[in-house]
């Protein structure tokens, strides 16, 4: 069996957002378009308190995009972005999320960013989304959504480890590509062993 999963498709991933990714909100179309060949479909949601340790805001004299080190490891910081009950944190308007299913919501936890939809930032602390997909008979899923080189890489990579099959609608995502962090993205996303398809290949 398998499922849609839609990662972060929110306002400030899309063009105008606190955290636009270029062409992010064309993927939107391509989603909705998707829904109709899959019986079960998830999507994920970062939400964010205010004043959380991934902002920058929340380090004097850093700026986004600057790295520090939690205790978790080495984290980016960003542009505060989809703040719990903010228009930014809210899904694009033309998604449509009536045949979802299921919402994981990520990041919540205010000293821990989380881009997987599997486990938070410190690859321990899980968010539930296996132990649902292997009650529910799910073995193969097909990603999409913002941002590729991020919470879609860190999603894959862990669906990978936690013995998924694993399909990234190419056309269905998009990425920041920060340093040649795309690129090196899909290599890694390859790599891990996930397969790469088009919503083309899927009859639509």
């Amino acid at each position: 069996m398998n499922a849609l999963l839609v990662v972060d498709t929110q306002n400030d991933f899309c063009p105008g957002g606190a955290l636009a990714v270029p062409e992010g909100d064309q993927v939107v179309p391509v989603i909705n378009r998707l829904m109709d060949k899959f019986d079960n479909i998830i999507n994920t949601q970062d939400w964010h308190p205010a004043g959380h340790h991934s902002f920058a805001s929340s380090h004097e004299g850093k700026d986004p995009f600057d790295t520090v080190e939690m205790h978790y490891g080495t984290q980016v910081l960003w542009p505060d972005h989809c703040v719990q009950g903010s228009e930014g944190a809210a899904f694009h308007p033309d998604l449509d999320l009536q045949p979802s299913q299921m919402i994981i919501r990520k990041g919540f936890r205010k000293n821990i960013d989380s881009y997987s939809a599997f486990y938070e930032n410190d690859h321990q602390t899980v968010t539930g989304l296996a132990g649902y997909l292997r009650e529910r008979g799910i073995e193969t899923l097909y990603i999409t959504g913002l941002a590729a080189d991020f919470c879609v890489k860190w999603t894959v990579l862990d669906a990978r480890k936690e013995g998924f099959q694993v399909y990234v609608v190419e056309d269905a995502v998009r990425g920041l590509d920060v340093d040649g962090s795309l690129a090196e993205a899909w290599r890694e996303m390859k790599e891990a062993g996930a397969k790469i398809t088009s919503s083309g290949s899927l009859g639509i």
